[in-house]
């Protein structure tokens, strides 16, 4: 029979099934913060939003619309996006 010692070291050079999707979750997050970090568009809006006056304005602004449909959003984001 295997000593205990030797038991926990096999167990811990294979990692268990939630260890490696935990990794990979945390792996998927840093690749998009790097993308996001190099979007100069996202950047300009960190920018924009960082920036008390423009920050405060954000947090003030209402729509007009009591609501907005999808078609109309998605039309709205795909202007934007140009």
């Amino acid at each position: 029979m295997p000593a205990a010692r030797d038991v926990q070291s096999t167990a811990s050079q294979a990692p268990s099934p939630e260890l490696r999707r935990i990794s990979d979750d945390v792996a998927a997050a840093r690749n998009t913060a790097m993308s996001a970090l190099n979007n100069d568009r996202f950047r300009v809006m960190l920018e924009q939003i960082s920036d008390p006056q423009s920050s405060g304005a954000l947090m003030t602004m209402r729509s007009d619309a009591a609501g907005t449909d999808f078609k109309s959003a998605q039309s709205s984001y795909a202007e934007n996006s140009e």
